[in-house]
């Protein structure tokens, strides 16, 4: 029986300067407010954007996203 590992988004606040790439790419869990900054929908990472998920964090200019496992 294969066991799956919850992941989960994260935000730095501190390093994030709101260029908003990561809810252009990962639209169905971030929310950009009206100054560019995500705003998480949803923390949990469904297995099915789980690639979409990593290419965000990769993406982020400021390694401000991060995956982390629940």
């Amino acid at each position: 029986m294969a066991m799956t590992r919850d992941r989960t988004l994260r935000v730095d606040r501190i390093a994030c300067t709101g260029e908003g790439l990561c809810g252009e790419l990962l639209p169905e869990l971030i929310d950009l407010d009206e100054w560019g900054y995500p705003v998480l929908k949803d923390r949990v990472v469904p297995d099915r954007l789980r690639a979409h998920a990593r290419r965000a964090v990769a993406a982020c200019p400021r390694l401000a996203l991060h995956t982390d496992r629940a």
